[in-house]
């Protein structure tokens, strides 16, 4: 059975930068379960898996614009240590759900200057190139109720 649209995709996955680094992997771990077709994944995964089956093993390496968007300067903003109202410690590091200008998001404190606070609202890994080692693990198709929701459900199931 091939990848396609209204399948629920369990791939093994190393993800890497252009340096060589391993950013993320799920060997060792539960297999990252999907739901093809409906954005579950960044677009270039999705591309890459569409038409493959299982046993299937690959090494793709996925543009900036087609993983988590070009890095946008637009996104990091100062603004004061107000907006944090309730938190009483502050760290660069720490992220936070917001609404960035294209919905709901995460932004990453990413300088503390007395009062002032510079977050970030570009995904972390934003304006990189990233090469993924895939191997298909299983393909079925998607119940009406994995349908209906937009994500697989059952074991292995992030939501």
């Amino acid at each position: 059975m091939q990848i396609a649209d209204n399948m629920a995709v369990s791939i093994h996955y190393t993800l890497t930068n252009d340096e060589g680094e391993v950013l993320d992997s799920s060997q060792d771990d539960e297999a990252l379960v999907y739901l093809h077709g409906e954005g579950n994944i960044i677009s270039g995964l999705e591309q890459a898996l569409h038409g493959k089956a299982v046993g299937d093993k690959f090494n793709v390496h996925i543009t900036a614009e087609d993983a988590y968007g070009e890095f946008m300067e637009d996104r990091i903003q100062v603004i004061s240590r107000a907006m944090f109202d309730g938190i009483d410690e502050l760290e660069v590091g720490m992220q936070f759900q917001a609404d960035v200008s294209d919905g709901p998001g995460v932004v990453t404190i990413i300088k503390i200057e007395g009062d002032d606070v510079t977050i970030d609202g570009n995904h972390p890994l934003a304006g990189q190139a990233l090469t993924f080692d895939v191997e298909v693990i299983a393909v079925r198709p998607a119940t009406s109720e994995e349908l209906e929701h937009g994500h697989v459900h059952g074991a292995g199931c992030h939501h």
